[in-house]
């Protein structure tokens, strides 16, 4: 085809809907810190650093001989662990099989819900105004419109198909009491909105003791309307293994199955495996917490010291942070003593004055940033 020939602008990809990968942002200051003579203290992404626990790495081993396709929906023995532990960890009735659901890593799910849920074109999205990329991006991928809002109860429902609830908050820490969820839930159900709550953090409360949206003092006796997103990777150290899972309305979650098995979006077998083994053990979990809140008390002290306010940060594996200046001049400041941490406006411009800290490095690197925050 001569170049007089083609079309003077291609179609808008899905590309062009997005915004500039945040974390390519920060490459720079990577760089600086990682030139510190004692090397790179890394606070900005929450990644586990510390080993998958024993219990889990065995049951995956069992089951590393699985020349089979998994199922979309997981084997019985899994639905039977994820109704097992929702109904003990959070509180929830009345699951059975039909209301859950295993994913292949929660943020998966987050950026293509509303594609999946049918959404384009004239539907909103709703999320918090300081929150998680992934929420608008996945608005943005299926071509509805993003909003952001303050209270989710002074949202014009018109055209809002879908709101996305954060307790413990990602970036803040911040916990939404059981009464502030009822009177979301309710509202939503009012106005016929799906709310999903994304709980990855509950398990990692501090001063504050989070509440899954599936307890029946938010929703009553009844699923309908409302899903819960729980992940493996905050509390058993499965960030490399994608393990999470969908809890709520069956109605929901039975529409998801049959497009995710068009798809082709299977958990692995040695990974469905490997969940059941987390789900069934206690033990790992408080050891882990044990590890976080020895870093977070560390941190949150070293960082007080050296002129920071924390703000929330009740809950999650981050302290959001602010010395009352551009996040990015923290960035830059801390980068020159090796420190890397997350600017908030990543999280939106309500963040620009802030920047997120995260205590999953080791111990011994975040004993390294407490010495370089010394006066």
């Amino acid at each position: 085809m001569a170049a007089s020939d083609r079309p003077s602008a291609a179609p808008q990809s899905l590309r062009d809907r997005l915004p500039v990968f945040p974390w390519d942002r920060l490459e720079p200051y990577k760089t600086a810190a990682a030139a510190h003579a004692d090397g790179i203290v890394d606070l900005s992404v929450g990644t586990p650093v510390d080993s998958v626990p024993a219990v889990v790495r065995q049951a995956l081993t069992d089951a590393a001989d699985s020349p089979g396709y998994p199922t979309v929906w997981g084997t019985p023995a899994l639905r039977d662990a994820l109704t097992g532990w929702a109904a003990g960890r959070l509180g929830a009735r009345g699951l059975a099989h039909t209301n859950v659901l295993p994913i292949v890593g929660s943020k998966e799910l987050v950026a293509w819900l509303p594609t999946q849920l049918g959404l384009g074109a004239g539907d909103k999205v709703a999320y918090p105004r300081l929150a998680y990329p992934t929420y608008e991006v996945g608005a943005r991928l299926a071509g509805a419109e993003p909003v952001a809002y303050d209270d989710p109860t002074a949202l014009d429902p018109a055209g809002l198909k879908l709101l996305w609830l954060n307790s413990p908050s990602n970036p803040t820490g911040r916990v939404l009491s059981a009464e502030e969820l009822r009177r979301t839930v309710a509202w939503a159900r009012e106005h016929g909105v799906l709310v999903v709550s994304d709980e990855c953090y509950l398990e990692l409360g501090w001063d504050a003791d989070p509440v899954s949206v599936l307890h029946p003092d938010v929703c009553g006796d009844s699923l309908d309307g409302i899903v819960a997103v729980h992940s493996l990777s905050k509390r058993s150290n499965l960030a490399g293994y994608r393990a999470a899972f969908l809890a709520g309305d069956a109605a929901v979650l039975g529409a998801l199955l049959q497009i995710r098995k068009h798809s082709g979006m299977m958990v692995a077998a040695p990974v469905q495996a490997a969940m059941i083994a987390a789900l069934g053990d206690t033990a790992h979990v408080a050891e882990q917490r044990e590890r976080y809140a020895r870093r977070r008390t560390a941190l949150r002290a070293a960082f007080e010291a050296a002129g920071f306010r924390i703000e929330h940060s009740e809950a999650s594996l981050y302290l959001w942070a602010t010395r009352d200046e551009p996040c990015w001049d923290t960035v830059g400041d801390l980068a020159k003593r090796g420190i890397l941490v997350a600017p908030g406006d990543f999280y939106g411009t309500a963040g620009e004055r802030f920047v997120r800290i995260a205590f999953t490095a080791t111990d011994e690197r975040v004993a390294a940033a407490v010495r370089r925050l010394a006066p």
